[in-house]
């Protein structure tokens, strides 16, 4: 028998056990709540994306299994062929209007969305001017874009304009492009001073707007309108699978930006659409998100709240300005080990470490939502508290 041709992959996962940054995949067993089970034993849930609790919502449950009983479980095809039904097209209208855009285009999920826009919109001749921070799905939009790449420093948008002040002479299209919100620290990309400097030069502005849609801005319309910058930024990315509660992503700008993603953008034109039961949660949510701006109110009530108990418990929060909150350990292995811990106590908190951020960067990254309460989050500090102090991590 041949020698395995993939065992350098086993030697690979060697290497991940060995640093600590090795995991595992939880098994969630029953709906993503402030409270669920998984794994075998009921846990606080602090590691979804939830934000508005949508994603077990009575009205988007009774949404999709309407549309299930009129058109199915699936929509049989692309976009381009068959798989066009009229409520994807409802849903992008109703998307650009509650962006205030002239156009929307619903990509099968958030990652695609911005990989797919940034390689079609670009050529190797052109520029894109990205945030150190951005996220894994802007860099492969980049790399596949064949663009020539500058990255300045995280939120720093004196240093993007000095990067495209060296550029002004050089042919091409320049692309600025950053989060609305960092996934990993929860600050708010610096919207109010990029689009000046792209305005200035000439570039095309995009914001990535994941962990802003549902969250930031009137009723969660995101960092453009919580930045008051409408008309001003060309190109907008967020995501129906976060705050809305469902699946997939989505790309808002004018017409012809979408006309021509409908044309080029690969994930589009080679993916089968929504099924109709994602489609028609993902309108039931945004009826809520207008009918019930209380839910986002409730999210940052939570977030002040947990934050403020956080501070007082000794912990370092960093720079967080939105519901995610990371605390910072250090290394990716006592990141792991901690969140481990936190598990085994009641409570799940995502560990993360190198390479999702730098090398001694490492934390564990808890989301609040607008469904928790006061005591659920009461009881996530106590166990964050206790379990860090027994493995030496929280000194008080």
């Amino acid at each position: 028998m041949s020698a395995n041709p993939l065992a350098y992959l086993g030697e690979a996962l060697d290497d991940l056990r060995a640093s600590g940054s090795y995991f595992r995949l939880r098994e969630l067993e029953s709906a993503c709540e402030p409270v669920c089970r998984a794994d075998g034993r009921e846990v606080i849930n602090l590691a979804s994306n939830n934000y508005l609790g949508l994603a077990n919502h009575p009205k988007l449950k009774e949404a999709a299994e309407k549309a299930i009983r009129e058109f199915g479980v699936g929509s049989g095809a692309v976009r381009t062929i068959t798989g066009t039904l009229a409520m994807h097209m409802e849903l992008e209208r109703r998307i650009a209007a509650f962006k205030n855009t002239e156009a929307c285009v619903v990509f099968q999920s958030g990652f695609t969305a911005n990989a797919g826009t940034v390689s079609s919109i670009l050529t190797p001749e052109d520029h894109i001017i990205s945030d150190a921070l951005n996220h894994a799905s802007i860099i492969d939009g980049c790399r596949l874009s064949r663009a020539k790449i500058h990255v300045f420093r995280h939120a720093d948008a004196t240093h993007a304009a000095e990067i495209l002040e060296g550029l002004k002479d050089t042919p091409g299209r320049k692309l600025l492009i950053s989060d609305g919100v960092f996934s990993m620290d929860g600050d708010i990309g610096p919207l109010d001073a990029l689009v000046p400097v792209a305005e200035k030069y000439g570039a095309i502005m995009m914001v990535d707007d994941a962990h802003a849609s549902g969250v930031l801005g009137r009723n969660g319309r995101g960092t453009v309108d919580h930045f008051g910058l409408h008309g001003r930024v060309q190109v907008q990315v967020g995501t129906l699978s976060k705050a809305i509660g469902a699946l997939g992503g989505y790309v808002c700008g004018s017409k012809d930006l979408i006309e021509y993603l409908y044309h080029r953008a690969r994930p589009f034109l080679f993916s089968t659409s929504h099924p109709p039961a994602v489609t028609a949660a993902c309108l039931a949510a945004f009826d809520l998100l207008e009918q019930e701006p209380e839910r986002i109110e409730a999210l940052w009530a939570n977030t002040r709240y947990f934050q403020s108990a956080l501070r007082d418990a000794g912990f370092e929060t960093g720079p967080g300005q939105t519901p995610i909150t990371p605390i910072h350990v250090g290394e990716a292995r006592e990141a792991m080990e901690y969140s481990a811990a936190l598990f085994e106590e009641g409570l799940w908190a995502t560990g993360i470490g190198f390479p999702t951020v730098p090398k001694g960067k490492a934390r564990i990254r808890a989301i609040v939502t607008a469904t928790h309460t006061e005591s659920q989050l009461d009881q996530a500090v106590e166990i964050l508290g206790r379990v860090g102090r027994r493995i030496g991590l929280l000194r008080r």
